[in-house]
Protein backbone atom coordinates (compact mmCIF):
# COMPACT_ATOMS: atom_id res chain seq x y z
CA UNK A 1 0.00 0.00 0.00
CA UNK A 2 0.96 3.81 -0.93
CA UNK A 3 -0.27 7.04 0.06
CA UNK A 4 -0.55 6.54 3.66
CA UNK A 5 -1.86 9.67 5.44
CA UNK A 6 -3.23 9.82 9.05
CA UNK A 7 -6.61 11.70 10.00
CA UNK A 8 -8.65 12.33 13.14
CA UNK A 9 -11.75 10.92 11.46
CA UNK A 10 -12.65 8.78 8.53
CA UNK A 11 -16.25 9.26 6.95
CA UNK A 12 -16.69 5.98 4.46
CA UNK A 13 -19.91 7.52 2.42
CA UNK A 14 -19.67 10.92 0.93
CA UNK A 15 -24.06 11.67 0.97
CA UNK A 16 -25.97 13.77 3.09
CA UNK A 17 -25.26 11.79 6.27
CA UNK A 18 -21.02 11.81 5.43
CA UNK A 19 -21.51 15.39 4.32
CA UNK A 20 -23.17 16.93 7.42
CA UNK A 21 -20.83 15.15 9.86
CA UNK A 22 -17.58 16.25 7.76
CA UNK A 23 -18.92 19.84 8.12
CA UNK A 24 -19.22 19.60 12.04
CA UNK A 25 -15.80 17.97 12.21
CA UNK A 26 -14.36 20.29 9.97
CA UNK A 27 -15.75 23.33 11.89
CA UNK A 28 -14.18 21.45 14.83
CA UNK A 29 -10.87 21.83 13.55
CA UNK A 30 -10.43 18.22 12.69
CA UNK A 31 -8.72 16.68 9.64
CA UNK A 32 -11.31 14.51 8.10
CA UNK A 33 -11.08 12.17 4.76
CA UNK A 34 -14.51 11.49 2.96
CA UNK A 35 -14.30 8.45 0.78
CA UNK A 36 -17.04 7.83 -1.51
CA UNK A 37 -18.04 5.62 -4.42
CA UNK A 38 -20.45 7.66 -5.93
CA UNK A 39 -23.51 5.14 -5.57
CA UNK A 40 -26.27 6.83 -3.44
CA UNK A 41 -29.59 4.60 -3.29
CA UNK A 42 -31.55 8.10 -4.75
CA UNK A 43 -30.14 8.26 -7.84
CA UNK A 44 -33.28 7.70 -9.46
CA UNK A 45 -35.32 10.33 -7.18
CA UNK A 46 -36.18 13.57 -10.19
CA UNK A 47 -37.24 15.73 -6.83
CA UNK A 48 -36.46 15.73 -2.73
CA UNK A 49 -38.82 17.02 -0.35
CA UNK A 50 -39.91 17.92 2.99
CA UNK A 51 -36.39 19.42 3.61
CA UNK A 52 -36.55 22.96 4.60
CA UNK A 53 -34.44 25.16 2.26
CA UNK A 54 -34.04 22.65 -0.51
CA UNK A 55 -38.03 21.19 -1.01
CA UNK A 56 -37.96 20.40 -4.87
CA UNK A 57 -34.64 20.44 -5.30
CA UNK A 58 -32.99 17.19 -6.86
CA UNK A 59 -31.06 14.74 -4.95
CA UNK A 60 -27.86 15.09 -7.03
CA UNK A 61 -28.32 19.39 -6.24
CA UNK A 62 -28.55 19.50 -3.12
CA UNK A 63 -25.34 16.86 -2.25
CA UNK A 64 -23.11 18.72 -4.90
CA UNK A 65 -23.95 21.72 -3.09
CA UNK A 66 -23.54 20.50 0.28
CA UNK A 67 -19.97 19.26 -0.82
CA UNK A 68 -19.28 22.65 -2.21
CA UNK A 69 -19.75 24.04 1.30
CA UNK A 70 -17.90 20.84 3.14
CA UNK A 71 -14.81 21.11 1.05
CA UNK A 72 -14.89 24.68 2.01
CA UNK A 73 -13.25 23.84 5.15
CA UNK A 74 -9.28 23.20 4.81
CA UNK A 75 -8.88 20.43 7.05
CA UNK A 76 -11.71 18.20 5.04
CA UNK A 77 -10.79 16.11 1.98
CA UNK A 78 -12.83 13.96 -0.65
CA UNK A 79 -11.78 10.56 -2.40
CA UNK A 80 -13.83 9.55 -4.75
CA UNK A 81 -13.46 5.74 -4.58
CA UNK A 82 -14.38 2.76 -2.58
CA UNK A 83 -12.96 1.71 0.68
CA UNK A 84 -12.85 -2.05 0.53
CA UNK A 85 -11.88 -2.87 3.88
CA UNK A 86 -10.67 -1.53 7.73
CA UNK A 87 -8.18 -3.05 10.33
CA UNK A 88 -7.83 -1.85 13.83
CA UNK A 89 -4.00 -1.19 14.19
CA UNK A 90 -3.54 -0.14 18.09
CA UNK A 91 -5.02 3.04 19.34
CA UNK A 92 -6.35 3.47 15.19
CA UNK A 93 -7.73 2.05 12.07
CA UNK A 94 -6.66 1.69 8.92
CA UNK A 95 -8.79 1.39 5.83
CA UNK A 96 -8.03 0.63 2.29
CA UNK A 97 -9.48 1.83 -1.12
CA UNK A 98 -9.87 -0.36 -4.26
CA UNK A 99 -7.65 2.01 -6.12
CA UNK A 100 -4.67 0.36 -3.84
CA UNK A 101 -4.11 3.24 -1.08
CA UNK A 102 -4.88 3.15 2.55
CA UNK A 103 -5.34 5.87 5.13
CA UNK A 104 -5.10 5.83 8.85
CA UNK A 105 -7.63 7.78 10.99
CA UNK A 106 -8.41 7.44 14.97
CA UNK A 107 -12.34 7.57 14.23
CA UNK A 108 -14.02 5.40 11.53
CA UNK A 109 -18.04 6.57 10.76
CA UNK A 110 -20.28 4.08 8.60
CA UNK A 111 -22.33 6.66 6.32
CA UNK A 112 -22.42 3.46 3.88
CA UNK A 113 -26.60 3.80 3.57
CA UNK A 114 -28.34 0.49 2.32
CA UNK A 115 -29.05 -0.80 -1.41
CA UNK A 116 -31.95 -1.91 -2.18
CA UNK A 117 -33.51 -5.27 -3.34
CA UNK A 118 -35.81 -4.85 -6.24
CA UNK A 119 -38.63 -7.84 -6.72
CA UNK A 120 -38.62 -9.60 -9.95
CA UNK A 121 -41.53 -7.64 -11.76
CA UNK A 122 -40.63 -6.43 -15.22
CA UNK A 123 -40.08 -2.44 -15.15
CA UNK A 124 -40.44 -2.12 -11.10
CA UNK A 125 -36.44 -0.99 -11.11
CA UNK A 126 -36.79 1.70 -13.84
CA UNK A 127 -39.61 3.11 -12.15
CA UNK A 128 -38.14 3.24 -8.49
CA UNK A 129 -38.00 6.55 -6.77
CA UNK A 130 -39.86 8.30 -9.95
CA UNK A 131 -43.51 6.56 -9.95
CA UNK A 132 -42.66 3.25 -7.38
CA UNK A 133 -42.58 5.16 -4.32
CA UNK A 134 -41.13 4.22 -0.54
CA UNK A 135 -42.30 6.85 1.49
CA UNK A 136 -45.28 9.10 1.32
CA UNK A 137 -43.96 12.35 3.59
CA UNK A 138 -41.22 12.38 0.90
CA UNK A 139 -43.13 12.41 -2.64
CA UNK A 140 -47.37 11.94 -1.03
CA UNK A 141 -48.14 15.50 -1.74
CA UNK A 142 -46.78 15.61 -5.10
CA UNK A 143 -49.69 12.64 -6.00
CA UNK A 144 -52.42 13.57 -3.73
CA UNK A 145 -55.95 12.52 -4.44
CA UNK A 146 -54.54 10.80 -7.76
CA UNK A 147 -55.28 6.86 -8.49
CA UNK A 148 -53.15 5.16 -6.11
CA UNK A 149 -51.62 2.02 -4.88
CA UNK A 150 -50.16 0.18 -2.80
CA UNK A 151 -47.95 -3.44 -3.05
CA UNK A 152 -47.87 -5.25 -0.21
CA UNK A 153 -49.49 -7.98 1.67
CA UNK A 154 -50.06 -9.10 5.13
CA UNK A 155 -50.09 -6.90 8.46
CA UNK A 156 -47.39 -4.37 6.35
CA UNK A 157 -49.81 -3.72 3.60
CA UNK A 158 -52.69 -2.80 6.13
CA UNK A 159 -50.60 -0.38 7.79
CA UNK A 160 -49.46 1.66 4.59
CA UNK A 161 -52.76 1.41 3.26
CA UNK A 162 -53.64 2.93 5.84
CA UNK A 163 -50.46 5.53 5.39
CA UNK A 164 -51.38 6.08 1.89
CA UNK A 165 -55.33 6.56 2.34
CA UNK A 166 -54.43 9.97 3.72
CA UNK A 167 -53.11 11.58 0.23
CA UNK A 168 -56.04 9.40 -1.73
CA UNK A 169 -59.01 7.65 -1.20
CA UNK A 170 -58.57 6.42 -4.56
CA UNK A 171 -56.42 3.53 -3.52
CA UNK A 172 -56.18 -0.26 -4.57
CA UNK A 173 -53.97 -2.83 -2.84
CA UNK A 174 -52.24 -5.06 -4.62
CA UNK A 175 -51.01 -8.15 -3.08
CA UNK A 176 -49.43 -9.91 -5.63
CA UNK A 177 -50.59 -12.93 -4.98
CA UNK A 178 -53.48 -14.57 -2.16
CA UNK A 179 -54.06 -12.13 0.66
CA UNK A 180 -52.75 -12.57 3.95
CA UNK A 181 -54.83 -10.23 5.40
CA UNK A 182 -57.16 -10.95 8.24
CA UNK A 183 -60.33 -11.01 7.92
CA UNK A 184 -61.33 -7.93 9.75
CA UNK A 185 -58.23 -5.84 7.80
CA UNK A 186 -60.34 -6.88 4.57
CA UNK A 187 -63.51 -5.65 5.92
CA UNK A 188 -61.78 -2.40 7.20
CA UNK A 189 -59.97 -1.70 3.98
CA UNK A 190 -63.62 -2.23 1.81
CA UNK A 191 -65.47 -0.29 4.26
CA UNK A 192 -62.80 2.33 3.18
CA UNK A 193 -63.69 1.57 -0.76
CA UNK A 194 -59.94 0.43 -0.88
CA UNK A 195 -59.60 -2.23 -3.87
CA UNK A 196 -57.59 -5.20 -2.97
CA UNK A 197 -56.17 -7.27 -6.00
CA UNK A 198 -54.60 -10.57 -5.13
CA UNK A 199 -53.53 -11.61 -9.29
CA UNK A 200 -49.74 -11.76 -9.57
CA UNK A 201 -48.01 -8.72 -11.30
CA UNK A 202 -45.86 -9.52 -14.25
CA UNK A 203 -45.04 -6.08 -15.33
CA UNK A 204 -45.13 -2.78 -14.87
CA UNK A 205 -45.78 -0.53 -18.13
CA UNK A 206 -43.79 2.84 -17.81
CA UNK A 207 -42.42 5.89 -19.89
CA UNK A 208 -39.42 7.00 -18.52
CA UNK A 209 -40.26 5.78 -15.43
CA UNK A 210 -43.28 7.11 -15.11
CA UNK A 211 -45.78 4.31 -14.60
CA UNK A 212 -48.69 3.85 -16.55
CA UNK A 213 -50.94 0.43 -16.18
CA UNK A 214 -50.11 -2.61 -14.36
CA UNK A 215 -49.99 -5.81 -16.37
CA UNK A 216 -51.13 -9.09 -14.59
CA UNK A 217 -50.41 -12.59 -15.12
CA UNK A 218 -53.86 -13.22 -16.63
CA UNK A 219 -52.90 -10.47 -18.87
CA UNK A 220 -54.81 -8.08 -17.37
CA UNK A 221 -53.87 -4.81 -16.98
CA UNK A 222 -54.58 -1.92 -14.00
CA UNK A 223 -53.86 1.90 -14.85
CA UNK A 224 -52.25 3.59 -11.81
CA UNK A 225 -50.39 7.04 -11.53
CA UNK A 226 -48.31 6.19 -8.82
CA UNK A 227 -47.75 3.03 -6.73
CA UNK A 228 -45.84 2.84 -2.72
CA UNK A 229 -43.56 -0.29 -2.05
CA UNK A 230 -41.23 -1.54 0.81
CA UNK A 231 -38.59 -3.29 -1.10
CA UNK A 232 -36.10 -5.94 1.00
CA UNK A 233 -32.79 -4.04 1.48
CA UNK A 234 -29.03 -5.00 2.20
CA UNK A 235 -25.88 -3.10 3.58
CA UNK A 236 -24.64 -1.16 0.52
CA UNK A 237 -21.21 -1.79 2.29
CA UNK A 238 -19.80 -5.34 4.27
CA UNK A 239 -17.13 -3.48 6.10
CA UNK A 240 -19.15 -2.36 9.37
CA UNK A 241 -20.11 -6.18 9.70
CA UNK A 242 -16.58 -7.60 9.39
CA UNK A 243 -15.37 -5.01 11.75
CA UNK A 244 -18.26 -6.90 14.14
CA UNK A 245 -20.84 -4.04 14.30
CA UNK A 246 -23.98 -5.29 15.78
CA UNK A 247 -27.18 -5.32 13.65
CA UNK A 248 -30.58 -5.25 14.98
CA UNK A 249 -32.92 -7.57 13.73
CA UNK A 250 -33.99 -5.86 10.88
CA UNK A 251 -31.09 -5.80 9.34
CA UNK A 252 -29.65 -1.75 10.34
CA UNK A 253 -26.16 -0.73 12.60
CA UNK A 254 -27.41 -0.71 16.21
CA UNK A 255 -25.91 2.81 17.28
CA UNK A 256 -26.54 4.52 20.32
CA UNK A 257 -28.16 8.28 20.49
CA UNK A 258 -24.41 9.73 19.36
CA UNK A 259 -24.32 7.23 16.97
CA UNK A 260 -22.04 4.93 18.31
CA UNK A 261 -21.41 1.57 16.90
CA UNK A 262 -20.77 -1.00 19.09
CA UNK A 263 -17.31 -1.51 18.64
CA UNK A 264 -14.66 1.24 19.84
CA UNK A 265 -14.30 4.23 17.91
CA UNK A 266 -16.32 3.45 14.90
CA UNK A 267 -19.37 4.99 14.76
CA UNK A 268 -22.30 4.81 12.02
CA UNK A 269 -25.91 7.07 10.83
CA UNK A 270 -28.05 7.71 7.74
CA UNK A 271 -29.79 5.05 6.21
CA UNK A 272 -27.20 1.99 7.55
CA UNK A 273 -28.80 2.67 10.66
CA UNK A 274 -32.24 3.26 10.42
CA UNK A 275 -35.71 3.06 8.73
CA UNK A 276 -36.48 6.73 8.58
CA UNK A 277 -35.05 7.13 5.13
CA UNK A 278 -35.28 11.19 4.30
CA UNK A 279 -32.51 13.55 4.04
CA UNK A 280 -33.28 15.45 7.11
CA UNK A 281 -33.46 12.41 8.86
CA UNK A 282 -29.57 11.60 7.33
CA UNK A 283 -27.93 15.55 7.85
CA UNK A 284 -29.74 15.25 11.40
CA UNK A 285 -27.89 11.92 12.33
CA UNK A 286 -23.99 13.61 10.90
CA UNK A 287 -24.46 16.08 12.80
CA UNK A 288 -24.84 14.64 16.10
CA UNK A 289 -22.08 11.76 14.77
CA UNK A 290 -19.92 14.94 14.02
CA UNK A 291 -20.30 16.63 17.35
CA UNK A 292 -20.17 13.56 19.40
CA UNK A 293 -16.62 12.51 17.60
CA UNK A 294 -15.06 15.84 18.58
CA UNK A 295 -16.34 15.33 22.16
CA UNK A 296 -14.55 12.20 22.16
CA UNK A 297 -11.34 13.52 20.36
CA UNK A 298 -11.30 16.33 23.37
CA UNK A 299 -11.85 14.26 26.40
CA UNK A 300 -9.03 11.93 24.70
CA UNK A 301 -7.12 14.91 24.18
CA UNK A 302 -7.19 17.08 27.13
Amino acid sequence: MKNKSNFDVIIIGGSYAGLSAAMALGRSLRKVLIIDSGKPCNKQTPHSHNFITQDGNTPKEISEKAKEQVLNYPTVSFLEGKAISCSSQKDKYEVFVENGNSFFGKKILFATGIKDIMPSITGFAQCWGISVLHCPYCHGYEVKHENLGVLANGDIAFEMAKLIYNWSENLTLFTNGKSTLTEEQTQKLHSKNIKIIETEISEFEHQEGQIQNIVFKNKTKHAISAIFARVDFVQHSDIPKEMGCKFDENGFIEVDLFKKTSIKDIFAIGDATTMFRAVSFAVASGTIAGAAINRELIDENF
